[in-house]
């Protein structure tokens, strides 16, 4: 079974760099010189050249995509890898796996669902849409969020005040009593 470790962005200079959407939590163990990786739409195997990091984007080179013509062409390609390849941690989870989950709070209430996740460097993000249509980010760290149960379709969260709209629990909420 394979699965997804990044899709590919739009190109970076003329020499076939192009920016990628990391979809792993380790990008620096898996995208190393002479790594080879399937496709999705298969356009054939990519054997990396050279990863590095500008800013905070990941930008990576493969002998097949030698110019900035034909990174164009692989743009939205996903890069896929062998999950049996990979030590699967008891608490990680797949965006596809995330998508779709209803969000609640610990304290009672139904937030929205999860829409997507960001995997960023020092920490990831859940995308959530509220059951008003508004979109929220969620630090995605156990503080946060506590449970997550793919199974029973719950996401549960104990958001600090101030995080969902309408969630402010301090006292400078409550109306004084006369």
């Amino acid at each position: 079974m394979s699965q997804v470790a990044a899709r590919l962005g739009k190109p970076h200079g003329i020499h076939g760099e192009v920016t990628v959407e990391v979809r792993t939590d380790d990008p620096d163990a898996r995208f190393v010189a002479g790594a080879v990786f399937t496709t999705d739409p298969d356009i054939g195997e990519l054997t990396l050249e050279r990863a590095r990091w500008h800013r905070d984007r990941l930008l990576l080179t493969f002998e097949e995509v030698p110019t900035r013509t034909r990174a164009e062409e692989v743009r939205n390609t996903l890069i896929l890898v062998d999950a049996e390849d990979d030590e699967v941690e008891d608490d990680a989870w797949t965006v596809e796996e995330l998508r779709g989950l209803e969000v609640h709070l610990a304290a009672g209430g139904l937030v929205g669902t999860v829409t997507d996740l960001t995997v960023g460097v020092m920490q990831d993000l859940l995308h959530v849409e509220t059951v008003e249509g508004e979109g929220v980010l969620v630090p995605f760290v156990e503080e946060i969020v506590p449970e997550v149960d793919v199974e029973t379709g719950r996401v549960l969260l104990t958001p600090p005040p101030g995080l969902i709209d309408g969630d402010e629990t301090d006292d400078r909420t409550e109306s004084p009593e006369s």
